[in-house]
């Protein structure tokens, strides 16, 4: 009986070590949503916005992209309740048919940087291009100030908007 008890246990024990397999890093599509932190009283909304890209530099001009899309397309939803939850442009179809604009506006050192700033001006010192090809996308955080009032008049210019 004992022995038959051994046999059993040593049985279901080598079982289960043998069919474990180890964990493998699983890598995932994220999304990170942009979330609201704040609402200025000049017009501009201090939100928390993220990006992709080959390094830290890009990853960042990415989420300040992000963030200008998100006010414009999006609204911002998540985080305080005090940034506006309308986009800029509530025209369906809007960014296809007003593309050959939001190509040019999108554009690395496009227009669109006139309306976000990051929070801390000095991480401009700190961001740095990556001397080495990464072939892992970086992923970075970002704390940003859209300022929509000035977006809006400017789309209102453009003809954008009415």
């Amino acid at each position: 009986m004992k022995y038959k008890f051994l046999l059993i246990n040593f049985s279901i024990s080598t079982l289960l070590l043998f069919s474990c397999t180890p964990q493998r890093k699983i890598a995932g599509n994220y999304s990170y949503k942009t979330e609201c932190l704040g609402v200025e009283g000049d017009g501009t909304q201090t939100l928390l916005s993220w990006g992709s890209g080959r390094n830290r530099l890009d990853a960042v001009e990415q989420a300040k992209k992000n963030a200008v899309r998100d006010v414009l397309f999006k609204g911002i939803i998540d985080g305080k309740g005090e940034c506006e939850k309308r986009p800029l442009i509530i025209e369906v179809n809007a960014v296809e048919k007003y593309e050959d604009y939001f190509v040019k506006f999108f554009a690395d050192k496009g227009p669109y940087q006139k309306f976000v700033t990051l929070n801390d001006e000095r991480i401009d010192d700190k961001i740095t291009r990556d001397r080495q090809g990464a072939s892992k996308d970086v992923t970075n955080s970002v704390v940003v100030r859209v300022n929509r009032y000035e977006l809006k008049q400017h789309l209102i210019k453009e003809g954008i908007l009415k």
